[in-house]
């Protein structure tokens, strides 16, 4: 998959394509329809298919201070849209400048001039431009004028867990922070994910016996509510079975809030200075403080047990 940041970047000489725009953060099941219908009829037309997003989020530039916690970074995202078979991604550096095109000018700047456009895909509720002004029916209006068609996809609605609502990054998010795993993953499509790289801590997991990577997650990130879930940890690929826990570890009257992951029966791990990632299969209990460090111990043998147990009845297909 090529990867272009900013316009200047998409090639001289490209010619026709199907295009989708949007945030598309986490990659959801709603957005896997939208992408997979691009490169469905993208194969079909002949052409190749382009995702177009953003960077920083939106909302950011247009109110400062209210980025939304990230589902998934755009490396990550870059990864889950090469698998669903997409040939380019356009990533646009959103300025305040760029915030201010007008959806007739954004429509001709990024779709016509520099994309060609034969067809656009996107979600019902698309919107873009100066004041998200433009919508479906005006990217419809103008594909007449600028030789373009465009395809809106419906989101296919959840199952019980989400009370019937369709596919959203929103409603991941708030599954995520209310500690809902299997909420979060019946969207996602898998298990939630935290990256970031292993950096020293406290240590008192190493000398209790459950050495954990202290993670310091990528900003922004979409941290699951505190407690201990069963999960994965990721080191370059393999993907060893994990406790996970999120909080202050309120044992030792903390105050930071930490993503910590213990590779389960794994002995000797250096893993300092690596990028990792932490897969949230599970939410198993909540952060507690307890009476005394033997009653600790007893709790965290408990956790690892119940992990295990999680793990080895999940199939990751």
């Amino acid at each position: 998959m090529q990867r272009w940041r900013g316009l200047e970047d998409i090639p001289q000489d490209w010619g026709r394509s199907v295009v989708t725009i949007g945030s598309y953060d986490g990659v959801h099941r709603g957005h896997q329809l939208i992408i997979g219908r691009a490169v469905e009829r993208a194969r079909e037309l002949g052409v190749p298919s382009v995702v177009v997003t953003f960077d920083p989020h939106p909302s950011e530039v247009v109110r400062p201070g209210s980025h939304p916690p990230l589902l998934a970074p755009h490396h990550r995202r870059a990864e889950l849209m090469a698998e669903l078979g997409v040939d380019a991604l356009l990533i646009l550096p959103f300025t305040t400048e760029f915030s201010k095109l007008a959806p007739a000018d954004f429509i001709v700047k990024v779709l016509v001039d520099k994309l060609h456009a034969e067809l656009v895909i996107e979600g019902p509720n698309f919107r873009f431009g100066h004041k998200a002004a433009g919508n479906v029916r005006l990217l419809t209006e103008f594909g007449g004028t600028y030789d373009y068609r465009v395809e809106v996809i419906d989101l296919r609605v959840r199952g019980a867990a989400g009370g019937g609502e369709p596919f959203s990054s929103t409603l991941t998010r708030r599954l995520v922070a209310e500690g809902d795993m299997a909420g979060a993953a019946e969207i996602l499509g898998r298990p939630h994910r935290v990256e970031g790289v292993v950096v020293r801590g406290a240590q008192r997991g190493r000398e209790l016996g459950f050495p954990t990577a202290n993670v310091d997650t990528l900003p922004h990130t979409a941290i699951p509510a505190d407690g201990v879930y069963a999960g994965w940890l990721d080191v370059n690929g393999e993907a060893m079975p994990a406790a996970i826990s999120v909080g202050t570890n309120p044992q030792f009257d903390g105050t930071e809030r930490t993503v910590e992951a213990y590779a389960i029966d794994r002995v000797g791990l250096d893993l300092y200075g690596l990028h990792v990632a932490v897969d949230f299969l599970a939410y198993v209990r909540g952060m507690l403080k307890f009476e005394s460090v033997d009653e600790l111990l007893v709790a965290m043998a408990a956790d690892v047990k119940r992990c295990t147990e999680l793990i080895s009845a999940y199939d990751r297909g």
